[in-house]
């Protein structure tokens, strides 16, 4: 069975969304139109961003059901992009704390789809 290698997220307004991830994620979507915009990552996953007006077959399903996580190498940079985020105005619904699974934040994007920065628990 091969890996998922694309998220898409249904967002209000992709071009407004897309802004938003291009400024997050410092680089610039490889498509971009008013129904959908889509970032190549470096991990080689995409991610999309669909219109919710316009998916078909349509979707009654809104932001924060789900996480898009991104795992860092140690606790200093998750405090660094905990800084920069709060700086940059995101809604941050959990400030930095450790879980059982590592250290963590979670912001949430303008579409209120949850952003977890993490780093592992080495054991």
């Amino acid at each position: 069975m091969p890996d998922p290698n694309f998220i898409i997220l249904y967002v209000n307004d992709p071009m407004r969304s897309a802004d938003f991830y291009a400024h997050l994620m410092e680089k610039q979507p490889v498509e971009a139109s008013p129904t959908f915009a889509m970032f190549a990552l470096d991990s080689g996953v995409m991610l999309g961003l669909w219109s919710k007006h316009t998916v078909e077959p349509t979707t009654t399903g809104v932001g924060g059901g789900g996480e898009i996580a991104f795992s860092v190498s140690s606790r200093d940079v998750v405090g660094n992009l905990f800084t920069d985020w709060t700086q940059r105005g995101l809604v941050i619904e959990q400030e930095p704390v450790d879980m059982d699974f590592g250290y963590t934040f979670l912001a949430i994007d303008p579409d209120g789809h949850r952003l977890r920065v993490f780093t592992p628990t080495t054991p």
